[in-house]
């Protein structure tokens, strides 16, 4: 297979923050070489073997060895289980695993043979369920493995870096909203160096450790001390925005907590220095963390407490089976549907092709929904489902690229909040549509066919998110 990219093992440890300056990187199976060329070229200290296009190449350690797409196409069992430990032995501090997904082998044609098929271009390829995948994973190396995307997952060495990782995707992209005014007797100069901690401060919810300070000297020469500095900024945070910043940021580590027990909680002494200090700052202790996250985790499980949330959330379109929301502000939910949310991700790993989120109300699964044009049109395709069932633990793909009459959406400012950008351009639309009558048989308008047929019937048609009447032949 010949690759314009880097494959999307590789692809997901970048977007992740696990490739980084300093790093080793082994793939295990490379192939002719893609992976290791994109990443040597990226600076990175890259090697690969292969059996068949790089067999002269030493296996060697690295701190990062990649797996992509080799166990599917090993015909034996036990050969299999062989490359997955013998990849495990060389990975100092992560092994990332892919392997084809499922709903794939629909697009492949062969015949059944062992447990896999033999393609009509004769080589043999193993579909993975995703649970199946990571049991598979978790098994035979002895350590628990974490959903990176669907197909792929990551394996730490180290128990607690995986928690720092699992920790830093409930943090990722949470903005608090908050901006805090600096004192005007303050130089420029002055309020740069404070930025950072102010940042900090606002997004863990209490200040830093001088330590967890990265321009420690710089602060020092402007303010005498860190301490003193510190003390700054305790001072220019009113109470209100203190609060505010604290729950968000205890809501934060109560969520990572909830979802951290499927991976299995590591000790306290385990987590990372700075986690212990949000630990002490926010719950006071390990076990009162603990048992928060416990509380929210058994509230997921209650189908009423999950539906009160979905009627109760300050945005997302509801509708009789489900809460549907956009991804861009996932972490502004309430913790119990972030922790909803999150059971449906431990499952399937980060789907980045997702726009919506489905959070059922009637039953416990989560869906992922593709609309690659929400933004630029007034009524996006479906392009491709990937739900959740977190009862069966079974993961479905559901592919509409080929549908000439996909399902479409409509009243799309009910999806995101007031400040998503294009929201009132959304709204005035749908103003419009109201009026006109189209929004009325809502039986026959959810396909891009039964929307045309409205179009059409009242004659009127649409230019960008503008309604206009048809042009009289």
């Amino acid at each position: 297979m010949m690759r314009t990219g880097l494959s999307k093992p590789m692809a997901a440890a970048l977007s992740d923050g696990l490739l980084h300056a300093g790093l080793s990187v082994f793939d295990y199976g490379c192939g002719r070489g893609g992976d290791v060329l994109r990443l040597s070229a990226l600076g990175y200290d890259v090697t690969g073997w292969d059996p068949d296009h790089a067999a002269s190449s030493p296996r060697r350690e690295a701190d990062i060895v990649n797996l992509g797409y080799v166990v599917n196409v090993i015909e034996d069992p036990f050969e299999r289980v062989d490359v997955l430990r013998s990849a495990w032995s060389l990975a100092r501090q992560l092994l990332v695993v892919a392997a084809r997904p499922d709903w794939e082998a629909r697009h492949v044609k062969g015949r059944r043979h062992g447990d896999g098929v033999l393609t009509t271009k004769g080589t043999f390829q193993k579909f993975f369920k995703q649970d199946e995948l990571r049991s598979w994973i978790d098994t035979n190396l002895g350590a628990r493995s974490i959903a990176a995307a669907p197909g792929i997952f990551y394996v730490f060495r180290d128990d607690s870096r995986g928690h720092q990782f699992l920790a830093s995707r409930v943090r990722h992209g949470r903005s608090t909203g908050q901006t805090v005014k600096l004192s005007e007797t303050l130089r420029d100069a002055d309020r740069s160096l404070l930025d950072s901690i102010i940042r900090f401060t606002m997004e863990r919810g209490r200040l830093p450790d001088p330590w967890e300070v990265s321009n420690d000297a710089e602060i020092y020469e402007a303010f005498g001390s860190t301490k003193r500095a510190l003390a700054i900024v305790r001072g220019l945070i009113d109470e209100a925005d203190w609060k505010n910043a604290r729950e968000t940021a205890q809501d934060d580590l109560g969520v990572y907590l909830a979802l951290a027990a499927f991976s299995g909680r590591v000790r306290y002494s385990d987590l990372s220095d700075d986690m212990q200090l949000d630990v002490r700052a926010l719950y006071g202790t390990y076990k009162a963390a603990c048992d928060a996250a416990d509380k929210l985790l058994f509230s997921v499980a209650d189908q009423s407490v999950l539906n009160s949330a979905c009627m109760s959330a300050s945005f997302g379109k509801v509708t009789p089976e489900a809460l549907y929301v956009h991804v861009s502000a996932l972490s502004r939910l309430s913790p119990v549907l972030r922790v909803y949310e999150g059971c449906g991700r431990t499952l399937t790993g980060a789907v980045d092709s997702a726009t919506l989120v489905k959070l059922n109300r009637l039953g416990p699964k989560v869906s992922y929904l593709a609309y690659p044009t929400f933004d630029e049109d007034p009524h996006p395709a479906l392009l491709a489902s990937i739900r959740a069932d977190l009862r069966r633990l079974h993961v479905k793909y559901t592919d509409f690229s080929e549908s000439s009459n996909p399902p479409i959406l409509h009243r799309k400012e009910t999806f995101v909040p007031v400040d998503y950008p294009g929201r009132s351009k959304f709204a005035r639309l749908t103003l419009q549509e109201e009026r006109a009558g189209l929004l009325a048989d809502t039986a026959t308008i959810g396909t891009r066919a039964g929307w045309q047929a409205r179009l059409d019937q009242i004659g009127v048609q649409l230019g960008g998110h503008r309604l206009m009447r048809e042009k009289q032949q």
